[in-house]
């Protein structure tokens, strides 16, 4: 079954160009002009929608207070695609939820590569594979059931967009083990690395921000500086 995905832009032949590109590929495209229609979108067509392309600059509600409201029940990646390049947009973006940050113009091969990768790790997030046994990490009070695709802290489950997951997932599996950000960006955006460091550390940020009773003095995502990440064996 063809994935659809949510195109959200005031510029209606930008919205045009990306439904030719997108449609090309086998994907469903549902059109939106601006954000207050994106979240009735949403909500109209639940989920069937695998993935959000959204402008910033948009009347009514822009991008960055769309995807706020998003977040605030759904975890399917979302793609930012603005005019603005500074990093402080990016990381304002990434900071509000979104997964993803493509910068106008963009090149059409670029956007399909990153489209296929988020709606690939989408997927993999919320389909379980069967095996022998429940693939679960453990490391004090923090567990994953990477059959469930579930993060646990304390026995309660935490809500966790793909991007996070599959960030915590390969800390879990490898306790003790200090990742770099570019090991990192390079393992789950599968990827060259490049100026990954703003984008890591804010999906790394949100991570402790869900899993720690304290993000400024981690129990377990911790940083060693100079070099990575790590999750400290317990």
């Amino acid at each position: 079954m063809a994935e659809t995905i949510l195109v959200c832009d005031d510029d209606k032949e930008i919205v045009e160009a990306i439904d030719i590109y997108l449609s090309q590929e086998g994907f469903n495209i549902i059109k939106a002009y601006d954000g207050i229609e994106a979240l009735n979108m949403l909500e109209e067509h639940g989920n069937e929608i695998s993935l959000l392309i959204i402008d910033v600059m948009m009347p009514k509600l822009d991008g960055i207070h769309t995807i706020l409201k998003v977040r605030e029940e759904k975890t399917l990646p979302i793609i930012i695609i603005s005019a603005k390049t500074e990093d402080t947009d990016k990381i304002l973006g990434l900071n509000v939820g979104a997964d993803d940050y493509l910068s106008k113009p963009f090149n059409p091969l670029e956007l399909i590569a990153r489209v296929k990768s988020q709606i690939r790790r989408y997927t993999k997030l919320g389909n379980a594979v069967e095996n022998s046994g429940p693939r679960i990490y453990r490391n004090g009070g923090l567990e994953i059931n990477d059959d469930q695709k579930q993060v646990i802290v304390d026995g309660e489950v935490i809500k966790v967009t793909p991007i996070e997951y599959n960030i915590l997932l390969l800390l879990m599996k490898n306790p003790g083990r200090v990742y770099s950000i570019d090991q990192i960006y390079e393992n789950i955006w599968n990827e060259e690395a490049v100026g990954a460091d703003n984008t890591v550390a804010v999906h790394i940020r949100h991570i402790r921000e869900k899993i720690e009773i304290d993000p400024k003095d981690p129990r377990y995502l911790k940083v060693v500086w100079g070099v990575g990440y790590k999750i400290d064996k317990m």
